[in-house]
This record gives structure tokens, sequence and C-alpha cells, in this order.
């Protein structure tokens, strides 16, 4: 088989996959919540923030939200676009997944050197002026407030229940509940994405080199495999968070770093079952380089299991991190659902029933959203059910 031909193969095989997926109601359910947080993640600081959209003071203009984006906001914007631009355009996989690193890397670089906020924040300004008549025109965030805006001049602004103003209520610290919940979605969708990815990439390569050469390299890499397998996933975080800085990057890459044995222990299962096929000795014998044969022939026909388990693995990262955050020993001054759940026994033992729900509910919603698309994804990749 040539590589035009697995080429031409490959996206027939993408959307046959797609279209028994997307048959199964538990996937369009999966995805569509999926699909909403990707959203909200992407225009957080446009759905919730208290900074103004667009002000009008004596005569002039601006937009104190788009001023003050951080980096995060607009590599996340690039991306973003990025992506929806590709989406439909007639060019390979392989340029897009390019392209996409050129943008990454690129507006990253100019974000961390053009972009600089201002490091003092005063958000009851913005309220003081427009009571005060000094705002000829504002347009606010649909939710107008910041999820590290304290309201200190808003009275009664702590642990109030769900109402007009605050959809979801406030917190211990006086902080809206929903604008926490729109900022966090950032937090479990990157550590989930991420950290599997970097797990999917170390299993392929190790279990793909395993399962081709086999002899002294799958010995070699069974020992190896043994060795991660062993390691607790969950201790050496606490550990890591015992001695270090807690770090959002940290913690995605010890996920990751830890979490590819079960994609290893997939490929190099099918790398053995494919390295005699006929295709693969046929490559041999036109020789095609070691690297197409592995990654191009071979891993294309065995990445049924990883695709699975890789949706399997992002909703058990977010897992992690929300029970990290629901014990107190997750990410310091970073919005997420464990720390915000952690939040609802207030002293003495009251119970804030709001604080429980809404935190509560996206971690359940978002980790049965993965697993109903990774049932799906297994069941559409199953030959016996075709």
């Amino acid at each position: 088989m040539t590589e035009t031909a697995v080429q031409t193969m490959a996206p027939s095989l993408a959307n046959d996959v797609t279209g028994r997926t997307m048959r199964r109601w538990g996937a369009r359910l999966g995805l569509t919540w999926i699909v909403l947080l990707v959203l909200l993640a992407v225009f957080a600081p446009f759905l919730a923030n208290s900074r103004p959209l667009l002000l009008k003071s004596h005569g002039h203009w601006s937009s104190p939200a788009i001023e003050n984006l951080t980096p995060a906001d607009v590599i996340i914007q690039a991306v973003f676009w990025t992506t929806i631009i590709l989406w439909k355009m007639p060019v390979s996989l392989r340029t897009k997944i390019l392209i996409e690193l050129a943008v990454l890397v690129s507006t990253t670089i100019g974000a961390l050197v053009w972009v600089h906020p201002s490091e003092l924040v005063i958000y009851e300004t913005y309220r003081q002026d427009e009571r005060a008549g000094n705002v000829e025109k504002v347009i606010n965030a649909p939710i107008p407030f910041s999820p590290d805006d304290h309201q200190r001049d808003l009275e009664d602004a702590q642990l109030k229940p769900p109402d007009s103003a605050h959809w979801m209520g406030t917190t211990e610290n006086s902080a809206d509940l929903a604008s926490n919940m729109i900022f966090a979605t950032r937090i479990a969708l990157s550590i989930g994405f991420i950290s599997v990815s970097i797990a999917v990439v170390i299993g392929v390569i190790v279990g793909g080199l395993m399962g081709y050469f086999v002899g002294w390299v799958d010995l070699l890499g069974m020992r190896l495999v043994e060795i991660f397998d062993a390691v607790p996933t969950l201790l050496l975080l606490l550990c890591f968070i015992a001695f270090f800085p807690r770090n959002l990057y940290i913690m995605m890459a010890i996920i990751g770093l830890t979490g590819w044995v079960g994609y290893a222990y997939f490929v190099r299962g099918e790398f053995l079952s494919l390295r005699d096929r006929d295709f693969v000795q046929a490559a041999r014998a036109a020789g095609i380089p070691l690297r197409s044969i592995i990654f191009r022939h071979m891993l294309l026909n065995g990445l049924t299991p990883v695709i699975v388990s890789a949706s399997f693995g992002v909703a058990s990262a977010i897992l992690i991190e929300s029970t990290l955050s629901f014990l107190g020993i997750g990410l310091v001054q970073e919005s997420s659902w464990g720390a915000l759940l952690e939040e609802a026994l207030g002293v003495g033992g009251t119970f804030y029933w709001w604080i429980a729900l809404y935190p509560g509910l996206a971690i359940f919603l978002t980790v049965f959203a993965y697993n109903l698309l990774g049932e799906a994804l297994r069941d559409a990749l199953d030959p016996k059910l075709r």
C-alpha cells in the first residue's frame, strides 16, 4: 500500500467513523456540551468581565475589556479563529497541524512581548464612575463581574443566593459564582486536552517502537512501562504540591507523563498484529522509510483503541484536578470547579447549596459527556457492530 493510497483512505475512514458516531444520541449530547464549554472558555473575557466592553467618557470611546486582555486570552483567540478558518480548507491534515503550530508559537511570542495588561486592578472604579454620571455610554458584558472581583463597593455581596444581579449567587469572598464557573472551564479543558495529548504522544511512540521492533527493544520498553505503571499519579501530584509552587503546566505535565502507559499497551498490541501483514511487508519491500511505515501505514490502522481511550483519559484528568482543588491543594488564585465546590461548606458547618450545585453539576456533566463520546467512538470503531 503506497502513501497516496493511505492518504486517500484516511479521510473516508474518518468520515465513516464520524458519521457512525454522530448517529448516536449520546455522542450528540456529549459533543454539544463539550462545544458549549469550548465557546465559554474562548469568549470568557467577553461574557464575564467587570471592565466594560465599550465605554464612552468625555466624548472618547474605549474598550477596557479588550485593552486589558491577558496573553492567554490573545493566544486562545488566535488558535480558535485559526482552527475555524482551517476547518473547511482543502489542505491536508499535516498542513493544518503545521499552520496551527506556527500560529500558536508566533502568537505566544508576540503576546508575551507586546501584551501587557494593567497590573493594578480596581474594578470598583468603573461602577463608581457610572453611578456618578461620569460615563456617557457603557456596554457591559452579560455578566458584569470578573472572577476575582470581590465587589468591595457593594454592600452584602458575600454569600448571596442566586438573584437577578448574580445568576448563580456569590461566593465566600464576594465573587460572582457564574463568572468563576465560566473561567473555570479553561482549567478543566486545558488540563484534560494537554495532559492527554502528552500521554498519547509518548504512548504512541513507545508502544509503536516496542510493537514494531520486538526483541530487546520490546523487553526494555516493557520494563519502562511497568515502572511508570507503578507510579500513582495522584500521590505524585500531592508530593509535588507539598514541595514546589502550584503550577497548572506542571500538573498537566505530571498527568501526561504518568498516564501514557495504557496508550503504549494498546499501540504495542496493535503493532504486534500488524507488523507481519502483507501491506507492511510490501511497504518494506518498496523501500519506504521506517518512520512512514510506523507512523503513516501501521499507526493509521492501530489508532482505534487509542482514540477511544483518550476520550476517557480527558475525563480522568479533569477529575484529578477537581479532586486536588476540592482538597484545597490545587491551583492558587485560579478559578476551578473543584475549588468552588470546596467553598460550599462554610465556617461552622453552614451549607451553601448554590455553591455546591453548579460546580458539582459542571464536573458531572463534563465527565459524563466525555464518557458518552468515548462509548460512541468505541461502538463506531468496532467492526463487529457494523
